[in-house]
């Protein structure tokens, strides 16, 4: 057992003084160097616990030993004891807290149910509490199997509002039959209040009575002779139909399920996620925890559950692979019900769940390898003194020099870390046709913000021999100790796989055509080409909003976007008369005025 007396009794001193209060507690070491962050219903109660030593695993034990410090924070129940123990763990990275990489996002689609007229649509984001959210989807085109099947049986309208507000005639999506035009008066606000009902039922799984409803509502039209009005009611029986029908038996009986499993091999950890709505799968995602070495399975479970589903609605039903300690605390701080199985329909989930998990780790090892293999070439061909932990490439997109731009991605042995990249405005316009002076500004601008944590090990550039040179000037006066600057050139004819590299001192050269590390090299060119130009367009459509309107005083956004709906260019928004622009839903007449005397001066 490793020596733990000075943290225990720092430990068993703070047992005395604990609150016995919800909330959250830090252990910190030397410096005050945050340990561990832990949440609990009752405080004192939790940090009991680890006074009894014998039933800690080593890392534990040697946790306490470390502590030299103890703080608590009181909240007002579990729910706002997790939500702090998350944001504390993300901010702080304690040592020995189990970290999940949650940086995704999932669509999912969104009522808004305050509106006069509802629209359904996709979403990402941040969640208003005034609206209905369904989700999440595990990626895009699950999200919109979903979509186009809610949107051919509820006929729910899916525009912007600006759209909606200035329609005079019914768009594209009631011709094809997919939307009930109520921006034109095709359907009454009771009738599509009705529909949204009926769809909100739908995706929370209640739909057992809807299809018999639209059946009588079919005859019932088919005998008063209005067939045009009982063929939309069939066509809508019929995409709820599909529904059932393409739902798998084994998913059928659940209504709002996600299926959790854990699986362990080697030093990988993985947890995958099924999500299951309405009885159908909307997709699967593994994530893989890291510091979690002699940590219990159960105990890295419950650590994923309150970091996943503090970001993310639970559902009604959380289905885990095995037990774990604090269930009461997690269903009373998530609003759910968290339950293991062992025989059934869900217990058989569980166990393709962990199939699927243990198949996410065996293609994880044989990545990591292949990573690891790149990286042992790329340190003995370009002579690096160990294997690079940090690769920065960087490249410089613009049209004739319009909206210039550069960018900066980083690779990791972990892979690609986008939450490292980086996009830089290019601030000189004397520049901005100049590829060698644009690389110096990056650079230079880039090194003046490095520090110890984030410097590179390589510095890889989408260039020849000038913008290395370049690149080289731009940075005399910086330490570039220990870092490679290494530029990149296309090869004869501009083939992929025939690049020339290039290193001061050193002569140019090529690498093996078709070599395992010559395609990994492409891969991190490819990734810093395509942030680029996706940076590039970013920045070049929202140019295309900017308009002789941004130069009306009080012309904001919306409005900006209700005058353009209206009239469809700024063009007719000159020729038009002050009555004609008083129309415009949103436009007073004081406002009116500005625009007609901005065109008219």
């Amino acid at each position: 057992m490793v020596n733990i007396r000075q943290g225990l009794d720092i430990l068993l001193m703070n047992i005395k003084i604990a609150p016995e209060k919800p909330g959250v507690y830090r252990m910190l070491g030397e410096d005050d160097k945050v340990l561990y962050v832990g949440k609990a219903k009752n405080i004192k109660k939790r940090i009991v616990a680890y006074s009894h030593l014998n039933k800690l695993p080593l890392r534990l034990q040697r946790m306490v030993s470390e502590i030299r410090r103890m703080e608590f924070i009181i909240v007002e129940n579990e729910a706002k004891a997790l939500l702090l123990e998350n944001e504390l763990i993300k901010e702080l990275e304690p040592k020995y807290n189990i970290l999940l990489k949650d940086d995704k996002t999932f669509p999912h689609l969104v009522i808004d149910t305050e509106a006069e007229y509802p629209s359904l649509r996709k979403y990402r984001g941040k969640r208003n509490d005034k609206s209905k959210y369904f989700g999440p989807f595990a990626s895009v085109s699950a999200v919109n199997n979903v979509l186009d099947v809610v949107q051919k049986a509820f006929l729910l309208r899916s525009c912007r509002d600006g759209v909606f507000n200035n329609r005079q005639r019914p768009c594209l999506m009631y011709q094809i039959k997919r939307c009930s035009a109520p921006c034109v008066g095709k359907i009454s606000q009771e009738d599509y209040r009705r529909l949204v009902r009926e769809a909100i039922e739908f995706l929370e799984g209640k739909n057992t009575s809807i299809q018999e409803e639209l059946s009588r509502r079919m005859y019932e039209a088919s005998e008063n002779t209005d067939y045009e009005q009982a063929m939309v009611y069939r066509d809508r029986i019929r995409a709820l139909t599909s529904v059932q029908n393409s739902n798998s038996v084994e998913y059928a009986d659940i209504k709002s399920c996600d299926i959790v499993a854990l699986a362990r091999k080697k030093d990988l950890v993985c947890i995958q996620v099924f999500f299951i709505r309405s009885g159908q799968n909307c997709g699967n995602v593994p994530y893989f925890p890291k510091q979690t070495a002699d940590a219990e399975d159960k105990e890295i479970l419950e650590a994923f559950l309150s970091s996943f589903y503090t970001s993310n609605v639970p559902p009604k039903e959380i289905v885990i692979s095995e037990p774990v300690d604090n269930k009461e605390f997690l269903e009373e701080a998530l609003k759910t019900r968290i339950n293991t199985y062992q025989k059934g329909n869900k217990a058989k989930l569980v166990q393709n769940v962990l199939e699927n998990a243990k198949a996410s780790i065996d293609r994880k090892i044989a990545q990591e390898a292949s990573v690891k293999s790149n990286l042992e070439d790329f340190a003995r061909i370009f002579n690096l003194p160990k294997l690079p932990e940090r690769i920065e490439i960087y490249d410089n997109s613009h049209i004739q020099g319009s909206y210039a731009v550069g960018a900066m991605v980083v690779a990791t042995p972990d892979g690609f870390d986008k939450k490292s990249y980086r996009k830089f405005d290019i601030k000189n316009p004397d520049i901005t046709n100049d590829d060698f002076a644009m690389m110096k500004e990056v650079l230079t601008r880039r090194f003046n913000r490095m520090s110890e944590e984030n410097r590179p090990d390589v510095i890889l550039l989408d260039g020849g021999l000038g913008q290395l040179h370049s690149v080289h000037e731009a940075l005399k006066d910086f330490d570039l100790s220990g870092i490679a600057i290494i530029a990149i050139s296309k090869g004869p004819d501009r083939n992929a796989g025939k690049e020339f590299y290039h290193m001061s001192g050193r002569e140019s050269f090529a690498l093996e055509f078709q070599s395992p590390i010559a395609f990994y090299l492409q891969n991190l060119r490819d990734e810093a080409h395509r942030f680029a130009i996706g940076t590039h367009r970013q920045k070049r459509a929202k140019s295309v909003y900017k308009s002789r309107l941004d130069d009306i005083d009080g012309i904001g956004a919306k409005r900006k976007r209700d005058l353009l709906n209206y009239f469809g260019s700024v063009e007719e928004i000159s020729q038009a008369s002050l009555k004609d622009i008083e129309k415009v839903s949103g436009i007073n007449k004081k406002t009116a005025e500005k625009i007609y005397n901005y065109f008219h001066k």
